[in-house]
């Protein structure tokens, strides 16, 4: 095993500093919230000294619009790419493996300036989600697919925020509230005529 180079300070140095930084505000973000995340913390945590972040983010803003890039970046490729899926189970699935605590809702709340990079990125994010959403329910033959797109998108972004607000699981009511929606959506299954 080799021995971590350590710099004057005692803290670690050169290679994969920027993945301990981003590494280290996910976590910290997560837990207990950009506001109340510092940068001394975050450096401790990351094992890095000031002047490292800094040569690496130009400040917290940036590192805190890395941290939302890096979260999801091909918005959900586990339900939305899977060909083993129906349309339809798609439009279902989404609701089991979202997470309740989406930093880009936690970042809309905490970062008031519509114009902050994270923000920005937050609100692309969910435009981007909702897309993928009306793009699976138009290939499920849906007769709105973006009014229902937008409808599951909604109702994920309530689920999330009532979980975090009450600490409690919201995503089984989620995707049972999903099931009608989609099933009202989409045209009715031609009966199956017996030969």
């Amino acid at each position: 095993m080799t021995e971590v180079e350590k710099g004057p300070r005692g803290l670690r140095r050169g290679r994969g500093a920027r993945e301990r930084i981003v590494s280290a505000s996910q976590q910290l973000f997560r837990e207990q919230g950009i506001n109340n995340t510092g940068m001394d913390q975050l450096c401790t945590v990351a094992e890095v000294s000031k002047r490292t972040l800094y040569q690496h983010f130009g400040g917290k803003d940036e590192l805190i619009a890395e941290c939302l890039r890096r979260f999801d970046p091909d918005i959900l490729p586990e339900v939305f790419d899977r060909a083993d899926l129906t349309p339809r189970e798609r439009l279902l699935a989404v609701f089991d493996v979202h997470s309740p605590l989406c930093p880009f809702i936690a970042a809309a709340v905490e970062l008031p300036d519509p114009g902050h990079p994270a923000r920005v990125h937050a609100r692309d994010y969910k435009l981007g989600f909702a897309a993928r959403l009306a793009a699976a329910a138009r290939d499920a033959g849906a007769a709105e697919p973006e009014r229902l797109g937008e409808q599951l998108a909604l109702l994920l972004d309530g689920a999330a925020a009532r979980g975090r607000v009450l600490d409690a699981e919201a995503f089984s009511t989620a995707a049972a509230i999903a099931a009608v929606l989609v099933d009202n959506a989409l045209p009715a299954a031609a009966p199956i005529c017996p030969s």
